[in-house]
């Protein structure tokens, strides 16, 4: 399994200060097993949209992206990942907010990223913080082997599967 990291920063890519976030991604998606290249630095804008039509046409699995996500006048890349998405993965971006805002950090609810399948690629939009990339490790590593799994055509595995009934820690097994 290949992935491929890119950090959206202004700021990084002209060198004012070194990506943090970046490294975070690195480690925790080889951690998983992957095959893992960059972090590759990026301004905002179209050298995201550049990145990640080179890194579906070099054929990886999932490409992550942390920063650019955010309400600065400078922050775009949702827009330039939307447009090359064949099938968002609302699911994911949703956990990746949810699970900020559970460990009482607001500013989760502001993050715009997405996720979703460019071609035979999972891309995933990340927060540019290193709390934010290591979140989004936290959501991102129960399933993250097994959605490569399913986009190259594998099947649920045995036992992957929770009766609609049950509810966890809920021993009497009632409906929610």
């Amino acid at each position: 399994m290949r992935a491929l990291v890119v950090t959206v920063s202004n700021r990084a890519a002209a060198g004012v200060y070194a990506d943090r976030a970046g490294p975070v991604l690195v480690e925790g998606l080889a951690d998983l097993g992957f095959e893992v290249d960059g972090p590759r630095v990026v301004p905002d804008g179209e050298p995201v949209g550049e990145a990640l039509r080179e890194a579906v046409a070099a054929a990886y699995d999932v490409v992550l992206t942390t920063g650019g996500t955010g309400l600065s006048p400078t922050d775009r890349t949702p827009e330039v990942t939307r447009p090359l998405l064949d099938r968002e993965v609302p699911g994911l971006a949703e956990a990746i907010r949810a699970y900020g805002l559970g460990r009482g950090i607001p500013s989760a609810s502001l993050s715009r990223g997405l996720a979703g399948l460019a071609g035979r690629t999972l891309v995933v939009n990340l927060p540019g913080s290193t709390g934010g990339a290591r979140d989004g490790l936290a959501v991102l590593a129960p399933v993250l082997v097994h959605a490569v799994d399913q986009v190259a055509g594998g099947d649920h595995a045995p036992g992957d599967h929770v009766p609609h009934d049950h509810v966890p820690g809920d021993h009497a097994g009632g409906a929610r």
